[in-house]
């Protein structure tokens, strides 16, 4: 589902933030993405989700070569992910409901249909009863479940997450992390970007880190060894 062949990203007046970089990501899978602040993950989820080019190299999506996607084209394909920050990104002045309907609304989606999904995306995440909130009013790991739900409303195929734990307690990052493995669970595709260790070890599944800019060895725990 997601290719990347000798893929570098360079930004105007910096070093490589990505170098030679292949891998790939099967539908289906949930990896998560480490290294060390400015080791290349956001770089890496921001070209999977087609918010970066590459510099030279190519990233394929679905079989579609990104780079030669025409500008109009890349919404669309967008429109197969979704995308979920360290920062939430969340709009203040509109209350939950209104928050995570809004995807909907520029995917054409309205009326009973539209606030259908937008409940049930909000129960995914536990925030039903809290659907006329102001997000002020949440807690932090509240204002992340929040952006969850905004981003599996449209029924995406693969989530990318960019440090979605980073400023939680240990608590609400395991309710994080549970959210992620329930989506797995039916099939959806998951990219995380995390410093969450102890999220990681109690997985089974890929770890891709990163280290100035260039892909170490895939790991895996034992158990998901076994299963290969």
């Amino acid at each position: 589902m997601i290719q990347f062949d000798q893929v570098t990203k360079r930004y105007p007046g910096s070093d490589d933030a990505l170098k030679n970089v292949s891998l790939s990501i099967d539908a289906g899978e949930l990896v998560f993405v480490t290294g060390h602040s400015g080791a290349g993950k956001s770089t890496l989820l921001k070209l999977i989700a087609a918010i970066e080019l590459p510099t030279s190299g190519t990233v394929l999506i679905a079989n579609q070569n990104v780079s030669k996607l025409k500008a109009s084209a890349i919404p669309f394909m967008r429109r197969k992910f979704g995308l979920i920050f360290q920062d939430h990104k969340l709009l203040y002045d509109r209350n939950c409901f209104e928050n995570v309907i809004l995807p909907l609304h520029i995917n054409g989606i309205f009326g009973q249909e539209a606030a259908k999904r937008v409940r049930a995306a909000l129960d995914k995440v536990g925030l039903l009863h809290k659907e006329k909130a102001m997000p002020i009013t949440l807690s932090g790991g509240e204002q992340q479940r929040l952006a969850i739900a905004r981003a599996v409303v449209s029924r995406p195929a693969i989530l990318v997450a960019d440090e979605p734990t980073g400023n939680l307690d240990t608590s609400y990052a395991a309710d994080i992390m549970a959210i992620f493995h329930a989506f797995h669970q039916v099939g959806v595709t998951a990219i995380i970007a995390t410093h969450d260790t102890l999220g990681m070890n109690a997985t089974q599944n890929r770890v891709l880190h990163f280290s100035h800019g260039k892909l170490g060895q895939n790991t895996f725990s034992e158990s998901s060894m076994e299963s290969l």
